[in-house]
């Protein structure tokens, strides 16, 4: 049929005059017919319709993929670093003789940070010595007494019972040590009152300075002993008491020798309650003896931990007991601290993997989650909010979530308290 078209279209106009190029122009400008029309594209291009459906398919996989991974963790930008702050305090007073460390210091554990003069406690150390030593050899020899004691009133009892004039020796013997106890005794409250009067003065010095803090320390150790000089002689002077008392009921009857052979234990047991208060004193010198050591040591501040160190002390300083001097932070034991919404608290829970994004370096570190607080961390501000007024608003609060890194992942030790990071909790 298109070949009889186009034999036709040349017969049809004999008598025109027209030339070849007007003839080819009308030929191509004529419609051609419905069945002549171009086919549409995916007809023409069987292909693209498969290709079209591919994509599209491979679309939807990847958003059911990409819906699943994005709801498969939660994450927030309100978090840090957080860790421990070790504060480290005078525990003695005194002056500052050296300070070791800088500020930002790397230290170790055990590294000597802070000195602390140690000539007044070193001082203290040699005096509680000799206090000990003067203290057992009391002990030793009060010790010694009881046997002796012992023996001594039952040979008494047998002596009493033997000879009349033996006891009336015993009583001006027993008279005489009397007085002798008596007279150790004034000098000994004399003693003790000078030495009360001047520690009254020495402290009254020592308030305004005048004097050293050695030579009060001195004044109250010699009260001290005065008291203890006063007691002993009141002891004394009551044995040699009891002593006379006996002599006379020997010396008044026969009797009398057995009520005084019934006061010989009480001897041994009076000479055996000296004994053990000797001891008691022992036990009481060995302690104030170990103070003395513990405050020796004490003049050297040491680091508890490794980490580095924020100084607040400087040499010459005089520091008081509980006064802190420094702080270190231990930078091999920091965690995450993230604030979480509570609606992304839904699945999350302690085991649950982490990545923390750091924003100072850029590093992901892993980890995953320790625990989750107790309360949001509204409820643990200074002011927390009351919602008893009637006008209350929901706000969606934040808990904290404690996020621990993965052993090695902080081995260079780069992350500081405080910094701001970007966790992950993987919670499906």
């Amino acid at each position: 049929m298109a070949q009889r078209t186009e034999v036709e279209t040349p017969t049809n106009q004999p008598a025109e005059t027209s030339s070849g190029n007007d003839t080819h122009s009308e030929t191509h400008s004529a419609s051609p017919p419905p069945e002549y029309r171009r086919p549409g594209f995916f007809q023409a291009n069987p292909r693209a319709r498969v290709f079209l459906v591919i994509a599209a398919i491979v679309v939807i996989v990847g958003g059911i993929f990409a819906w699943r991974y994005f709801s498969s963790y939660e994450s927030t930008d309100d978090a840090e670093v957080d860790g421990h702050l070790q504060p480290l305090s005078a525990r003695i007073s005194g002056y500052v003789l050296r300070v070791n460390v800088d500020d930002n210091q790397f230290v170790h554990k055990g590294d000597v940070l802070v000195e602390i003069d140690p000539r007044d406690y070193q001082t203290a150390l040699d005096q509680d010595r000799a206090n000990l030593a003067s203290a057992e050899a009391t002990a030793r020899s009060l010790n010694i007494n009881v046997p002796v004691t012992n023996v001594s009133t039952t040979s008494q009892i047998s002596s009493s019972q033997a000879d009349v004039e033996d006891a009336q020796a015993g009583i001006i013997a027993a008279l005489q040590q009397r007085d002798a106890d008596q007279a150790q005794l004034l000098e000994a409250q004399a003693n003790n009152q000078k030495a009360q009067n001047d520690l009254v003065r020495y402290k009254q010095l020592v308030d305004k300075q005048e004097i050293s803090q050695q030579l009060y320390d001195q004044a109250v150790a010699a009260a001290a002993s005065g008291n203890a000089s006063v007691a002993a002689a009141k002891a004394t002077a009551a044995a040699a008491e009891q002593q006379v008392t006996e002599a006379r009921a020997r010396l008044a009857q026969a009797e009398a020798a057995y009520r005084s052979s019934q006061t010989g234990p009480q001897q041994v047991a009076s000479t055996k309650a000296r004994a053990l208060s000797a001891e008691a004193d022992v036990k009481e010198k060995q302690a104030a003896l170990e103070q003395a050591e513990l405050n020796l040591q004490y003049t050297k501040i040491l680091a508890p931990v490794d980490g580095v160190v924020s100084k607040s002390v400087e040499v010459g300083m005089n520091v008081q007991p509980g006064q802190q001097l420094l702080t270190i932070v231990p930078l091999n034991d920091v965690w995450v601290t993230a604030d979480f919404k509570e609606t992304q608290l839904k699945y999350m829970k302690p085991g649950q993997e982490a990545e923390i994004k750091v924003d100072a370096n850029g590093r992901t570190y892993k980890g995953h989650v320790d625990s989750i607080a107790g309360s949001s961390g509204a409820r643990l501000s200074l002011l927390p909010p009351e919602n008893a007024t009637g006008n209350y608003v929901k706000v969606v609060q934040r808990v904290p979530v404690k996020i621990v890194l993965d052993p090695g992942q902080n081995s260079d030790d780069y992350l500081r308290l405080g910094m701001s990071v970007e966790p992950k909790v993987f919670v499906k």
